[in-house]
């Protein structure tokens, strides 16, 4: 298998507007100074913030602390409109929530709401686009437009937060447990934006929302300078490393970033983040049929993870490919993964499969983007 190699793109594209500046870009401290030089004391940045990330409100006509003059003013300053949402699909009887949201420039980004019997899941988008090329992902075949902000990360998981105690989502009202950075872009390649984001998500609030670090997942598909700086944030959040090949000639195809990382060294920096941050690592594998799924990839595969060891420092997720329409890329027999499960345990590995979600709504990343 040889696809049309795409050229990578790790950088947005200068000349952009940036985003309007609010409130969750800046650190809580910042936002002090910020109330300060619009003529504000400090602590109504701090009233904001308590509405922002505690209250999940962001409409100026429900903050009633805050002098009815002021309030219009403060929410231009603080809390502009940073992102639309144009649509909105459900699906698993409403517990999937699928939104495609327009940016202030018109850049479209999705974000998907799953709410399980245990917990309820957010998965995010980090980029408009995708710059890492892989010939299997909606996402990455529109290219990158541009690095979405701290503050536009963070507004999904606040919506999300606002419809779970709301009682928007199926099951009435509930609490949001988890985020997951697997919508649309490479996380990594977003590196100030996401890490100010993992910040204002995991701080206590008015700082941020207060989610455990261990509830949030980075995923990448193989930075391996930025895994080794995530190793050294402190954060111990999980990181999610998007594998798809143990070796280097077919992952070349897959992921055309292992041209300049390769397995062996993508392993091992995610086998270092393990040992650093005591945080187990999950190995993402998309199941593609007659690609990458046959037995001996999966012995393979086990072989790769085991050479650092089996103290339980890695965790096996096969992902029944969600498939794109028009693309060679299908999902494996349901044998072959049950063969590829097996291989794996049999050496050791723990694995799982993915339940999959929200396929008739297009939940795969970039699907929905692609349709407008």
């Amino acid at each position: 298998m040889n696809p049309k190699p795409l050229p990578l793109v790790f950088s947005a594209p200068r000349g952009r507007a940036k985003p309007p500046r609010h409130l969750a870009d800046l650190t809580l401290e910042e936002r002090g100074e910020a109330a300060k030089e619009i003529g504000l004391p400090a602590f109504r940045a701090k009233q904001l913030s308590t509405h922002y990330f505690e209250r999940l409100v962001d409409d100026p006509d429900q903050m009633t602390d805050l002098p009815a003059a002021q309030r219009a003013e403060m929410a231009e300053a603080f809390l502009p409109r940073l992102m639309t949402p144009l649509r909105t699909l459900e699906a698993d009887k409403g517990t999937t929530r699928k939104t495609l949201w327009k940016l202030f420039d018109g850049a479209l980004v999705e974000s998907v709401l799953m709410r399980y019997p245990d917990r309820a899941t957010v998965c995010i988008s980090s980029q408009a686009g995708c710059g890492m090329a892989c010939p299997f992902c909606a996402t990455g075949q529109g290219g990158l437009q541009r690095n979405m902000s701290t503050a536009e990360i963070v507004h999904q998981v606040v919506v999300a937060a606002r419809e779970m105690a709301s009682g928007e989502v199926a099951g009435g009202p509930g609490r949001l447990s988890n985020v997951v950075f697997m919508g649309m872009g490479e996380p990594l390649a977003n590196w100030k934006s996401v890490i100010g984001a993992v910040r204002r998500l995991t701080e206590p609030a008015p700082s941020g929302l207060g989610l455990s670090a261990r509830h949030v997942t980075v995923s990448t598909v193989g930075l391996v300078p930025r895994i080794n700086q995530l190793a050294e944030e402190g954060i111990p959040v999980t990181l999610a490393l998007s594998l798809h090949a143990p070796d280097d000639e077919l992952r070349n195809d897959l992921v055309p970033i292992n041209t300049r990382f390769s397995v062996a060294e993508t392993v091992e920096a995610a086998w270092n983040y393990a040992r650093t941050t005591k945080r187990r690592v999950s190995i993402e594998y998309a199941m593609m049929r007659d690609i990458n799924d046959q037995a001996w990839r999966a012995d393979l595969l086990a072989d790769v993870l085991t050479s650092y060891g089996d103290w339980g420092w890695v965790h096996v997720n096969l992902i029944p490919l969600n498939e794109v329409r028009g693309s060679q890329f299908t999902r494996s027999r349901d044998e072959d993964t049950d063969e590829f499960v097996r291989r794996l345990e049999a050496k050791g590995v723990p694995t799982t499969v993915r339940d999959t979600r929200g396929n008739e709504i297009d939940a795969a990343c970039g699907q929905l983007a692609a349709s407008e």
